[in-house]
């Protein structure tokens, strides 16, 4: 960010969409948006040209949806953090979504009164999940009596692993995860095998489905972390 304000560009292939979602935005003095774009391939020539904090990202757009778009972006390295705004159900969406590298997920029927509140959420790295929809999906992922296994799995990893593993699961790269944590790429390698040894973790997904059972990705929600020994 650039001192304390937000640089976003939006990306929607309907004018008028984009026209609303800039006045709700431009309602906050710490956040500018920059750029607009009607397709994914229009919102990564921006990325590239502009450097934006938080790309708004329709999930259907023509020519390059948003998935697209945003694994398109996660490729290329560090990039803006992506909030998809979209009209689907949450829980069909949530997983395939964060697992392509979205930082969070709005439905647009939510957007005038949370909008704001998920495009600072994500610039400050944050994940944004609507809790309704993080509790859909662990209890259709999950059954509640198999969840003390996972937390005693959870239990066995140290604390910097613990820290490894959730930031993994917001989509951040090992050199962003290495300046997080003051380590370097290598180690967060390092852990990040040390991780997929004790909890048999292989994919992005399978981190994102973990952490979201467990309650410790953070939200809109103040995040949660399961209690367990210091190692």
């Amino acid at each position: 960010m650039t001192g304390d304000l937000i640089r976003v560009v939006l990306a929607d292939d309907h004018t008028i969409v984009r026209a609303g979602l800039k006045a709700v935005l431009g309602s906050a003095k710490d956040i500018s948006v920059i750029g607009e774009a009607s397709n994914g391939a229009e919102a990564i020539a921006l990325a590239e040209r502009f450097h934006p904090d938080v790309i708004v990202m329709d999930l259907s757009m023509g020519e390059m949806d948003g998935i697209q778009a945003t694994k398109a972006l996660a490729a290329k390295g560090p990039t803006p953090r992506v909030l998809i705004l979209t009209m689907h159900a949450e829980e069909e969406y949530l997983v395939p979504l964060l697992e392509a590298g979205a930082a969070g997920y709005l439905v647009k029927s939510a957007a005038d009164r949370e909008l704001v509140d998920a495009v600072r959420a994500v610039a400050r790295g944050d994940l944004y999940v609507r809790p309704a929809a993080a509790r859909v999906l662990a209890k259709g992922i999950k059954r509640k009596d198999e969840h003390a296994d996972e937390r005693t799995r959870f239990e066995k990893l140290t604390d910097r692993e613990r820290d490894v593993l959730r930031l993994i699961a917001e989509g951040f790269t090992a050199p962003e995860i290495g300046e997080k944590l003051n380590i370097s790429p290598k180690t967060v390698d390092t852990y990040k095998q040390r991780i997929n040894e004790k909890l048999g973790l292989t994919h992005r997904a399978d981190y994102v489905k973990f952490a979201l059972k467990l309650g410790i990705l953070h939200s809109d929600d103040a995040p949660t972390r399961p209690a367990g020994p210091s190692h």
